[in-house]
């Protein structure tokens, strides 16, 4: 399926595609880690809800510079949606919610606790803002469950949120197993999207406190009142604005890219397959 003029218009699209990126989406992980230097010291990072795997991407690219000569850093990438697969990264194609989950994730991380978890997951929106929302905050909270029993006292978890009437409940949430709660909106996110992602820092779990996927964490019921998340932006005002378009430079002889990575399990693959055999009969 072709992209509009407007996407091809889009800086970070184009970026995306002649940078090697699978999505533009790689950008926002790029740009939260310039402002909260999120890579420093890391060797293990679990990416939950990873495909089509631009995140994955850069933690690759980005880690592989932070290990001595020799060594690897150690990334384990999960959705439920198969992912075509890349260098350095190990990918599975599991339930973040499930409890099996659990193990085969600790087995590839070799035992050892994450230093960072990312997820950048979210729901086909409905348009029914409310709706997604709600959707929303319940995938964060089942990557959050899941990172508190991987996460190493002291890592760092960060997650994509719509910002909403009733967001207070998951910063008060994430501020019982956090330090420090940020909220952020990187330049390539756009501004007319509700989108937003939280930037948690130095895990330190409340005492007595058993991480389990047995029992899903779920929204608290009160306390949240008086308390609001850091709200900040990122990436400075000499890259691209994300909600503009820009103009094709090059005019006929411009050669627009392919995707660095074709869909791998399209909505409309099945579809694409039922038509050829109903021509075939």
């Amino acid at each position: 399926m072709g992209k509009s003029s407007k996407d091809k218009r889009d800086a970070y699209y184009r970026l995306a595609k002649e940078q090697g990126w699978r999505a533009r989406s790689a950008f926002k992980l790029l740009q939260l880690d310039e402002e909260f230097n999120l890579f420093e010291d890391v060797r293990r990072v679990v990416d939950l809800c990873a495909a089509p795997g631009s995140w994955s991407q850069v933690l690759s690219r980005k880690l592989a510079q932070n290990v001595p000569a020799g060594e690897a850093p150690t990334i384990v990438s999960l959705d439920l949606q198969p992912m075509a697969p890349l260098p350095g990264v190990t990918t599975l194609q599991l339930d973040i919610t499930h409890p099996s989950t659990l193990p085969t994730v600790m087995h590839h991380l070799g035992g050892e606790p994450a230093d960072l978890v990312v997820c950048d997951g979210a729901p086909d929106v409905t348009g029914l803002h409310d709706l997604d929302e709600y959707i929303q905050a319940q995938l964060l909270l089942a990557a959050l469950t899941l990172a508190t029993c991987v996460l190493r006292p002291g890592g760092t978890f960060v997650a994509k949120i719509f910002r909403g009437r009733d967001v207070g409940l998951l910063y008060a949430q994430l501020k019982v197993f956090f330090e420090r709660v940020t909220c952020a909106k990187p330049r390539s996110s756009r501004g007319s999207s509700l989108e937003a992602f939280v930037v948690c820092e130095n895990y330190t779990p409340p005492e007595g406190f058993t991480p389990t996927l047995e029992k899903p964490l779920s929204l608290p019921s009160g306390g949240s009142e008086g308390w609001i998340a850091p709200f900040i932006a990122c990436g400075d005002l000499s890259q691209p604005d994300s909600d503009a378009t820009y103009h094709l430079e090059g005019g006929a002889e411009r050669v627009s890219l392919d995707p660095v990575q074709p869909p791998t399990a399209p909505p409309y693959k099945r579809a694409v397959e039922m038509r050829r055999q109903n021509l075939v009969q």
